[in-house]
């Protein structure tokens, strides 16, 4: 028999699998905790999805619990004392630790990420802005750190994505968890919330979307906003937002999220004027709502400099969402893949010696590392050969074939 209090639901039957509130799968994929003393659910939150690959989302009992700043008994889940809420004072990083991740960046893969997207100078302003850390958890993976409006460091989340893609190819690691930090009180803040107190942000409008890469990303894009996530579908709480009460918050959710935070937008009203973007739902086509797209996957389709229009940018919204976020029309491909293209690029760069210095592609790209630069995008091609998504890989090839 599990001496443990709180276990995943044992499977009986379909009518204990639901359908996970995080990606919105149409299948039951998701598997709840319950309390085995009571034999209920603890949550409909608290729970595991098995689409690994592509969800993964994993809320525990103990991440539920102190989110609520509901303090247990005893550290483990071998429990026979009913909870009890008491107010829990936050455990804090020591900075030492973080300043120590701000290195190695030839070994994150996000990072590798970004400046394939956007080019060195941009990526060096995204790791100096947000504090993007470095963690040998995993190889090549990344620390995104929350900092209180205080400076105090809350905790580390760490993840490994995909250089080429950018995708998520981990579960969540925490940077207490993996030190075995003892007696640490988690109590988390929105990632990017030291931004609030920077010199001329006292006025910005906030965005506020759900994960940590949507809000770094985004910020490139529209740097009107001061660009914050809460880290998973249910990490939009009344404890993390206290802190932006008074400011002019837009919620940008994940597709299929929009009715969800809609009513979480009511739940907040009274801290602070909060409106929801569905630009995501107007724009997306059945495909890419399948995907379950967030922001993200939908600007990087653009070309950045096209993107940014010079023209002026309303500071604050009039409607749900602002008419400034429309991006520009571009029309979609037509042809159904690029083999041609991957052949004729990949021959050209094999007989020509490239650059061995930063050379740079357009006003807001410089590429630091040529070979590596055209690497990643003939191998994100020929994966994706004919996606939509990935034609500005294309794109990136063919403008660096005319500059050298």
């Amino acid at each position: 028999m599990n001496n443990y209090r709180y276990i995943l639901e044992p499977y009986k039957g379909m009518s204990s699998r639901y359908r996970c509130q995080h990606c919105q799968h149409k299948d039951k994929t998701f598997t709840r905790y319950i309390d085995t003393e009571t034999g209920q659910h603890i949550n409909n939150s608290v729970g595991r999805c098995e689409r690994l690959n592509s969800c993964g989302v994993h809320y525990t009992p103990k991440q539920y619990f102190q989110d609520k700043n509901i303090l247990i008994d005893k550290p483990n889940y071998n429990l026979r004392l009913k909870p009890k809420i008491i107010e829990v004072k936050p455990t804090f990083i020591e900075p030492e630790l973080l300043k120590a991740s701000l290195s190695n960046y030839n070994a994150n893969n996000f990072i590798i990420y970004l400046n394939n997207l956007f080019g060195h100078k941009i990526t060096n302003e995204l790791i100096s802005k947000y504090f993007i850390g470095t963690s040998d958890y995993w190889q090549n993976s990344t620390v995104f750190w929350q900092i209180d409006t205080k400076g105090k460091i809350r905790t580390g989340k760490i993840m490994l994505y995909n250089a080429t893609t950018g995708k998520r190819t981990s579960f969540i690691q925490w940077i207490h968890s993996s030190l075995k930090l003892e007696n640490f009180n988690l109590k988390q803040c929105l990632f990017g919330l030291h931004l609030l107190n920077l010199k001329g942000n006292e006025n910005k409008t906030i965005a506020l979307c759900e994960s940590e890469k949507t809000a770094i990303i985004a910020s490139v894009y529209f740097p009107q906003f001061i660009w914050l996530a809460c880290g998973q579908l249910q990490g939009l709480t009344i404890e993390k937002c206290k802190v932006l009460e008074g400011r002019k918050i837009i919620l940008y959710p994940d597709l299929k999220a929009l009715d969800k935070w809609s009513s979480k937008a009511k739940e907040l009203s009274h801290i602070a004027k909060f409106t929801v973007s569905n630009l995501l739902e107007r724009k997306s086509t059945d495909a890419e709502k399948e995907e379950g797209y967030d922001i993200v996957d939908y600007l990087v389709k653009f070309d950045l400099a096209t993107f940014l229009n010079p023209e002026p940018i309303a500071d604050e919204p009039t409607i749900i969402e602002p008419k400034t976020i429309e991006p520009p029309l571009i029309k979609p491909p037509t042809k159904t893949d690029w083999n041609n293209e991957i052949m004729e690029l990949e021959a050209y760069f094999e007989n020509k010696t490239l650059p061995t210095v930063p050379i740079k592609l357009s006003q807001c790209q410089t590429i630091t590392n040529v070979n590596l630069f055209i690497d990643t995008h003939l191998k994100a091609l020929k994966s994706n050969n004919g996606k939509p998504t990935f034609e500005p890989y294309l794109n990136r090839l063919q403008q660096l074939k005319q500059l050298i």
